[in-house]
């Protein structure tokens, strides 16, 4: 009766924490669709480095990194 207990935890924690992963692979996705663009300062803000001058205008680095600089 006790491992039926310990066994009925363990799936039920098994099957939030899937629930929880597939709420996050759906933010990145819907975060990654549309293009987002940051000044130059707060590219640095950031940590990042931006490439104005560089073919893409990105921004290098730090929590922007891959962003497009305007």
């Amino acid at each position: 009766m006790r491992t039926r207990r310990i066994l009925t935890a363990v799936m039920a924690t098994a099957a939030l924490a899937g629930l929880g992963l597939t709420g996050a692979a759906t933010a990145t996705a819907a975060a990654q669709g549309a293009p987002s663009f940051v000044s130059p300062s707060e590219c640095r803000d950031g940590g990042g480095t931006p490439a104005i001058n560089e073919e893409g205008n990105l921004c290098k680095g730090g929590t922007h990194d891959g962003e497009q600089v305007d």
